[in-house]
């Protein structure tokens, strides 16, 4: 989700598919698509079919190299959401953000 500076939403757009078990996801195409929005923040979602809400080790280093490149353009990652069986995982709930 593509968000203005007041937290709007402009643009709610899934950028990749996945695999049953894995997803390619390319730092520099979210950075292009945040350019041409012109956002000021992003929330990511993803969800995880096997039912587990909990991040993996590729979730959280693909989150900390989203936040290190969005930063550099001074684009704020405010959560990361993965949807699993039950509640969700929400990153900036667990301080991971």
């Amino acid at each position: 989700m593509f968000l203005d500076s007041m937290h709007q939403v402009l643009a709610y757009e899934p950028l990749f598919r996945g695999t049953i078990n894995s997803t390619s996801v390319y730092p520099r195409v979210v950075v292009q698509r945040v350019l041409e929005l012109k956002a000021a923040a992003v929330v990511f979602a993803h969800q995880h079919p096997s039912g587990i809400s909990e991040p993996s080790s590729a979730d959280r280093m693909l989150t900390q190299q989203l936040q290190a490149a969005l930063a550099l353009i001074d684009v704020r990652v405010l959560d990361h959401i993965i949807v699993g069986q039950g509640a969700p995982f929400s990153f900036a709930e667990s301080g991971l953000l």
